[in-house]
């Protein structure tokens, strides 16, 4: 069933990216509950409805520019990885290095010669393929030819994968020399342990050299199939082009259906402790737990707390205290990662071995208070009028509305997600804040894993 929702702000910052990957159930509906003050946003139109193969469209025409921008989101990132490390990975690594009939020579010249632009990602959640095109016929439908016999009959060449799976290793082992991703994969294993978060999106050292073509073969066959797909449109074309692209490049997808649902990741019952040894002049410190989801109703009072306590940059309460006024910190920052199956707190510092202790024992004591007592009033009015006046004062344009689209279809978000959240910060309240905060976080059950010469002192002393 199509739908159809006018009035939606087209306002997007990259600091907002992980606003747009939360759930967004619980908001206010009425203008007594939102207030009157959000500010004006531009209308985005947003209209969507499914292809014949089950894939989720979504479409927002927008005439300003001679531009269509496409993105196909399946639900084929690394936690599909299953015992094998690092095909979600190889699998969006290889796309466009070889279809039917067509050379990774003649694919890039093709885009090339009209003009337009293909690319791919892999993520924990997602894969992702990207087309920028000159919405021209001429142009536009040689572009989205070329779209859809790469998507749809990728030949994988084992030359391709030999080449980037010795260029995935090296940069493996380059890892090791190097102490931040070490600790950040460790804090990963501790969070998530054996679930599907809980390898490296890259793979291993130990997994990557057994990916075999056929196990990319199977993945793409599995998890690129139409009914596991969303299909993001932007741009100057109307609905009855959108609709035939869409069902295009769905009928070049492989059959299929949705993947199922990923088990929930389980918060840490007790605290975790973890020191890496490595010979550098600075400890690295991450600290956290399982804390949210996509969908938590808590997700704006979490967003809207944290930019006060650790996201909002040097306006951020542990910047303030444990840099500016301590200067026991290189940079400290903290932020909520929601996820379709769970959703760390994540809490960063980086500091001169010498300072270690007092940098943890200060950072720990300004989220226990957090927790406990929450923000003030002149903090979070003063954090209401950074995070709406951000979002007011900036402007779209399509790149940033088709990764709007892409996050709201994956996840399943209401059409006028955006909006919502706008009014939902011009609501939200110190009470509010301070209940999320205590219902997502216990201060003495948090992972702490640090990198340097020594461990710090959990203790502060």
């Amino acid at each position: 069933m199509m739908q159809t929702i006018k009035g939606l702000s087209a306002v997007v910052v990259a600091s907002m990216a992980a606003l747009l990957l939360a759930g967004c159930a619980g908001f206010p509906t009425t203008a007594e509950q939102v207030g009157q003050a959000t500010p004006a946003a531009p209308e985005l139109d947003i209209q969507s409805w499914r292809t014949e193969q089950g894939a989720k469209v979504l479409f927002v025409p927008s005439p300003a520019l001679p531009m269509l921008d496409v993105r196909l989101v399946m639900d084929a990132g690394s936690a599909r990885d299953g015992d094998q490390p690092g095909v979600a990975a190889l699998t969006s690594a290889l796309l466009g290095e070889g279809a039917e009939g067509l050379s990774v020579d003649d694919i890039a010249r093709g885009f090339e010669d009209r003009g337009a632009r293909f690319s791919t990602g892999s993520y924990q959640d997602m894969g992702v393929i990207s087309l920028r095109t000159l919405s021209r016929p001429r142009w536009r439908e040689d572009a989205v030819d070329l779209l859809a016999r790469v998507i749809g009959t990728p030949t994988f060449p084992q030359d391709a994968l030999e080449r980037i799976r010795t260029s995935a290793l090296q940069g493996l082992k380059m890892e090791k020399q190097v102490p931040g991703p070490q600790v950040n994969k460790a804090f990963q294993r501790t969070l998530f342990g054996d679930h599907p978060y809980g390898h490296p999106q890259s793979g291993t050292l130990e997994s990557l050299p057994g990916i075999e073509r056929d196990d990319l073969v199977a993945f793409h066959q599995r998890y690129y199939a139409a009914g596991n797909a969303v299909i993001a449109l932007v741009g100057d074309v109307n609905r009855e082009q959108a609709e035939a692209i869409a069902e295009q490049l769905s009928q070049a997808l492989p059959r299929g259906d949705a993947a199922p649902e990923l088990a929930r990741a389980e918060r840490l019952k007790e605290p975790v402790t973890e020191h890496l040894d490595f010979p550098s002049n600075q400890t690295h410190i991450l600290v956290g737990n399982q804390a949210t989801w996509r969908g938590n109703p808590d997700h704006v009072p979490l967003y809207v707390g944290n930019y006060i306590l650790g996201g909002g940059g040097f306006a951020s309460l542990l910047t303030q205290k444990v840099r500016e006024e301590k200067g026991f910190v290189y940079g400290i920052s903290s932020y909520f990662k929601p996820m379709a199956a769970g959703g760390p707190f994540i809490l960063q510092l980086q500091t001169a071995n010498d300072n270690a202790d007092q940098a943890l024992g200060l950072t720990m004591g300004i989220v226990r208070d957090f927790i406990s007592n929450g923000p003030t009033e002149a903090q979070l009015e003063a954090a209401k009028a950074n995070i709406l006046g951000s979002r007011a004062l900036e402007t779209a344009d399509n790149s940033d509305i088709i990764g709007q689209l892409g996050a709201i279809g994956f996840y399943d978000l209401p059409l006028d997600y955006l909006q919502r959240f706008n009014q939902r910060v011009e609501a939200v309240t110190v009470e509010e804040i301070r209940a999320a905060f205590q219902r997502a976080l216990d201060a003495d059950r948090l992972a702490i894993v640090s990198i340097g010469p020594r461990a710090p002192r959990t203790d502060g002393q």
